[in-house]
């Protein structure tokens, strides 16, 4: 056996980190329907200030991942799709949220959430 490698520990909580989150909009995609909330298309691209390619990639992206739900309907004959989280979806990003914390929690905790420019 070779003693240099160390006790076994957990692993780094980057490995909990889902690659589905990865990207900006689909991170914030996913933070916007948090606790059920169900958004149409056009709000979404509001809220993330995304434009409607972005946000279509996205959303395919994590309907196919089971993360999101949409659903179209018709509002007289102009089409509006509405967007929800799954449950599978809501955990996995929770999970993430989680290991994002533990990963900050590791570098002494040093890092502080602040919304102010003076940085």
């Amino acid at each position: 056996m070779d003693d240099r490698a160390g006790p076994v520990r957990d692993p780094h909580p980057r490995t909990r980190l889902d690659d589905s989150f990865s990207t900006p909009v689909r991170f914030s995609l996913m933070a916007a329907l948090t606790d059920g909330i169900e958004l149409d298309f056009a709000t979404l691209a509001g809220i993330l200030q995304a434009n409607d390619s972005v946000l279509s990639k996205a959303i395919a992206h994590l309907h196919d991942a089971g993360y999101i739900t949409s659903r179209k309907v018709y509002v007289g004959s102009r089409p509006r799709t509405w967007v929800r989280a799954t449950r599978t979806g809501s955990d996995a990003f929770a999970g993430h949220l989680r290991a994002l914390r533990e990963i900050v929690e590791l570098g002494g905790g040093r890092l502080t959430w602040s919304s102010g420019g003076d940085g």
